[in-house]
């Protein structure tokens, strides 16, 4: 299982990390597990926008370490405009 100690805040974070889970119990968007199950959760971060609200964000910065890197590469454009030239109908070309 993947543990990561929260993050130190002050109380005045405190209180606005309480106030955004609030209202996210509110319109349901997430839901309170009972007191005797285990539940793993990513430290909860305050992002700060340029204009003074305030963003509730996961770090999930140490699943990294678990995540397998990307089997498929990104195909590079000329060998994409090759393909392309090759084909006789085209339907429809997702960039």
């Amino acid at each position: 299982m993947l543990r990561r100690p929260p993050y130190p805040e002050i109380l005045e974070t405190r209180k606005e990390i309480e106030k955004h889970i609030n209202e996210l119990l509110n319109v349901d968007a997430i839901r309170k597990m009972g007191h005797n199950q285990i539940v793993e959760i990513t430290p909860a971060v305050l992002i700060t926008w340029n204009d003074g609200k305030l963003m509730l964000c996961g770090d999930f910065r140490a699943l990294n370490n678990y995540k397998k890197a990307d089997r498929y590469d990104i195909p590079r454009i000329p060998h994409a405009l090759g393909n392309l030239a090759k084909a006789k109908n085209i339907k429809k070309w997702n960039i």
